[in-house]
């Protein structure tokens, strides 16, 4: 263990360089195991909307300790307490959902830190014996590594949003553009310019503050349209879409000579 160890994911971004979460959803430390060996930068290990428990979290952060991608949890909600459970369980980020105003940014900080710098509760037991910075020194380690990520995806986080971007201690200022879809009554729906002027309306308020900014990619190709447009943070697809699009890429070429084969079994 090297006491000198800096969050892979907060230095490359510090850096300006592009990061890649895979998010899990399926309660397996085995499927976490393999994608942190896979290329990505960091796991985003869903807990807001997925079935996975805070001991099964555990068993993740155990499954992948030493393998290349961190590990970070999303957050059922932005509470003092989810935070506490998922960095005492050793992870090193926390994602915030639904950060709407300046005083949840600044809750969300203050759960990552331990006072006097924020509210973290001591009591690292698990945490520390698998922090990738070792044991020694486990909570001033943790108030220089771990990462607080906020999502806007709220109509009414726009009204604050250069407060909530000029929180000090926001380590990326994340779009769920989905649910900020929905909340501006588009249903979802992406290609609306009302969506379009929202995001912008963040981008500046994230770009003026020097944060950086993250939002969901589902393809290589959006990816790098947004790297363009100045975002560094990308949520890729759920283990389980991966294992859907390798499926349809190997069933799809076969798809004419099965479909003759069936003809000839029936006839």
């Amino acid at each position: 263990m090297d006491p000198s160890w800096e969050n892979p994911v907060k230095a490359r971004l510090r850096e300006g360089l592009p990061v890649v979460a895979a998010t899990i959803t399926a309660p397996s430390p085995d499927v976490a195991a393999r994608a942190a060996n896979l290329g990505f930068d960091f796991l985003w290990v869903e807990m807001e909307h997925s079935p996975i428990t805070l001991e099964t979290l555990r068993h993740m952060v155990l499954a992948t300790r030493g393998l290349p991608a961190a590990t970070f949890a999303r957050v059922p909600v932005n509470e003092l307490w989810t935070a506490k459970r998922v960095l005492d369980a050793g992870v090193s980020g926390v994602i915030f959902p639904f950060t709407s105003t300046p005083e949840l940014a600044a809750q969300a900080v203050a759960a990552c830190r331990y006072p006097p710098h924020g509210r973290r509760g001591s009591g690292p037991i698990l945490a520390r014996t698998s922090w990738p910075g070792g044991e020694a020194d486990y909570q001033d380690s943790a108030d220089r590594n771990v990462m607080a990520i906020v999502i806007v995806e709220e109509a009414r986080a726009l009204e604050r949003i250069d407060e909530i971007a000029a929180t000090p201690g926001v380590d990326a200022l994340f779009i769920g553009t989905s649910d900020l879809s929905f909340s501006l009554g588009l249903r979802g729906r992406q290609d609306d310019p009302k969506l379009e002027s929202a995001i912008a309306r963040i981008v500046e308020a994230g770009r003026k503050h020097g944060v950086p900014l993250g939002r969901p990619a589902a393809t290589p190709e959006l990816a790098r349209q947004y790297m363009e447009q100045g975002f560094l943070l990308f949520q890729a697809a759920t283990d389980l879409g991966f294992m859907a699009a390798g499926a349809r890429a190997f069933l799809e070429p076969l798809d004419k000579f099965r479909e003759r084969r069936e003809r000839r079994t029936i006839y």
